[in-house]
């Protein structure tokens, strides 16, 4: 039974050591914001951060993260006031809002790792993170406009890159 720390709280995992973290998150813990898109890793949708790595929860197997640090959705932030959160929020970003959680997640992470990206690095970012719906265009300017907020708050000029 694997031992897992999500959202900073620690679960053991009834479960086979092959079954893919995203049922767990789905079904045994009822953290329902992770989605399930195509079950073999290609849409996005099921994205959580593995030691703030973004990782498709359905291509992952329980056993493999035991002892690892797991964020999900619910976990970004208890009032929703993420900078990415504002951001999809002021941009109106979803339409059915399926990806989204999936789409907020990858982009927390390509913001961590580039808190200043130019447009073309958002599109590379993100690439793989499917949104049926092609809000596209929406989800570029969310990452821009969260890269602005944060950059702001740390006092950061040139928040972002056109």
């Amino acid at each position: 039974m694997p031992n897992l720390t999500i959202n900073g709280q620690s679960y053991f995992a009834d479960a086979p050591p092959d079954t893919p973290l995203l049922w767990v998150i789905r079904e045994d813990l009822r953290l329902t914001g992770t989605k399930y898109g195509c079950g073999v890793g290609l849409c996005g949708s099921c994205t959580v951060h593995i030691d703030g790595k973004a990782v498709r929860s359905c291509s992952i197997p329980v056993g493999a993260v035991e002892g690892s640090m797991i964020t999900t959705i619910e976990g970004l932030n208890p009032a929703n006031a993420h900078p990415v959160q504002q951001a999809w929020i002021e941009q109106q970003v979803p339409q059915c809002g399926y990806c989204q959680s999936g789409q907020i997640m990858q982009a927390v992470a390509l913001l961590a790792k580039n808190p200043n990206p130019t447009e073309q690095q958002i599109v590379d970012g993100m690439t793989g993170n499917l949104c049926r719906c092609a809000t596209y265009s929406r989800i570029v300017g969310a990452v821009k406009r969260a890269a602005e907020i944060t950059n702001r708050a740390a006092g950061i000029e040139g928040a972002s890159h056109a």
